[in-house]
C-alpha cells in the first residue's frame, strides 16, 4: 500500500479526481467525508485525509509516503521532503498587499502582518528591508486596516477579498500551486511505484 495525504476540502477533490484519472481511484472516497482513512487494495493505494498545512508533517515524518501540498506551505514550513512535481492545480499567487494609495517610507521599518513568516523573512531579506512581523492566522486584511501593519503577505487567488475591504496589491512574487511529494525513505525503497504514480499524474495533467 501506498499511503497518499490528501489535502481535506476543494483542493483534494481536485487531486483525487487527477489520480483517479491516473488508475489510482477508490471506491470509498466517496465517504470520506465520514472516514480519514479510505483504502483500495486493488489499487495498492490508503488515502489519508488532512489538513492541508499538516500534509508536508505526514509526509516528512513517514506516516504518509506521498501527499499533494500547495507551494506556499513548502516555502513556510521547508519539510525535508523530495518535490516530484508542479500539478498544475490550486494556482493563486503570494503577494503584498495594502490599502490603496498606499506610499512605503524607506526610512521607517515596515510593519508586515501574514501567517507566512519564513515567506516574509525571507522575500524582504532579499530586499535588503527591514521589517517587523507581525504573525497573524486568519482575516490577514483586517492588519492594515486597523492600522496594526502597513501591508500584509498573503496567497492570492481572484483579489476579491482585497477588494471588498479596499487594498490592492502593490507587489506579486511567487506562483502557488499544488505539488506531488514523496518521503525520502519511502522514495528510496518504493521508487519503482513512486515514479509510475507521478509518470501517471504528468500523463493526466497533460490531458
Amino acid at each position: 500500500m501506498i499511503n497518499i495525504a490528501l489535502p481535506k476540502g476543494r483542493l483534494g477533490d481536485q487531486v483525487y479526481e487527477m489520480l483517479a484519472g491516473a488508475g489510482y481511484e477508490c471506491e470509498a472516497y466517496k465517504d470520506k467525508d465520514r472516514k480519514l482513512i479510505v483504502e483500495s487494495e486493488e489499487k495498492g493505494v490508503r488515502y489519508l485525509m488532512v489538513k492541508p498545512g499538516d500534509v508536508a508533517v505526514y509526509v516528512e515524518h513517514h506516516a504518509a509516503d506521498v501527499g499533494i501540498v500547495g507551494k506556499d506551505i513548502i516555502m513556510e514550513t521547508r519539510p525535508d521532503v523530495y518535490e516530484l512535481m508542479d500539478l498544475g492545480i490550486g494556482k493563486c499567487r503570494m503577494c503584498v498587499a495594502a490599502p490603496k494609495g498606499y506610499t512605503e517610507d524607506p526610512d521607517r521599518t515596515l510593519r508586515v502582518a501574514t501567517k507566512y513568516v519564513n515567506v516574509a523573512k525571507d522575500h524582504y531579506l532579499e530586499k535588503n528591508r527591514d521589517i517587523e512581523i507581525i504573525k497573524l492566522n486568519g482575516s490577514i486584511e483586517l492588519g492594515p486596516i486597523l492600522g496594526l501593519s502597513d501591508v500584509i503577505v498573503d496567497i492570492v487567488e481572484t483579489g476579491n477579498t482585497l477588494k471588498a475591504n479596499d487594498l490592492e496589491i502593490i507587489e506579486d512574487f511567487k506562483p502557488i500551486s499544488a505539488r506531488f511529494i514523496a518521503n525520502k525513505t519511502s522514495f528510496k525503497f518504493y521508487s519503482d511505484e513512486i515514479n509510475r504514480m507521478a509518470k501517471a499524474l504528468r500523463e493526466v495533467k497533460a490531458g
